[in-house]
């Protein structure tokens, strides 16, 4: 048995049209969300200053980041890095960014956090040479940073 849009009382072409418009109306909201929410200015800033700048100003040191990266990196091409928030001292986290500060591009990795979902994210970062990592979290308008000093070595042989 078979059944055609005729029969159902829907012709082809309005068929078609309305699949056009939801197509159409589906990506206006996925270019506006991606506007908002990747901080281009940030990825593209050359400077740790200039990233801060981009994201809104320079974050406060906060002990509700904890913060983990290796001392010594063997490999700079994959540094893994955890960030996590102690939300008893850091509520309502809604993003978190990993920076490198001597990278050509110090943002590497920016993560939102949906509401009811613990601040919790692992990675990995290129880290060109010895310097300070820092994890950002942005929570209630403001930002908060802490950050660490990993030593890249060449080969493992020391730095």
């Amino acid at each position: 048995m078979s059944y055609s849009l005729e029969q159902s009382g829907i012709a082809r072409r309005s068929f078609l049209r309305v699949g056009a418009v939801l197509a159409a109306t589906a990506l206006i909201p996925a270019k506006l969300w991606a506007a908002i929410a990747r901080p281009e200015g940030a990825f593209k800033a050359t400077a740790l200053d200039a990233t801060f700048a981009e994201l809104g100003g320079t974050p406060e040191p906060h002990d509700g980041i904890i913060f983990t990266t290796p001392d010594i990196a063997e490999n700079g091409a994959v540094v893994p890095v955890e960030v996590s928030i102690d939300e008893s001292k850091l509520p309502g986290v809604t993003k978190l960014y990993v920076m490198v500060e001597k990278n050509p591009n110090p943002m590497t990795a920016m993560f939102m956090i949906p509401a009811g979902t613990k601040p919790f994210v692992e990675t990995r970062v290129k880290v060109a040479q010895t310097c300070n990592l820092y994890a950002v979290a942005e929570a209630n308008g403001k930002l908060y940073m802490a950050s660490k000093e990993t030593k890249v070595t060449l080969g493992g042989c020391g730095g």
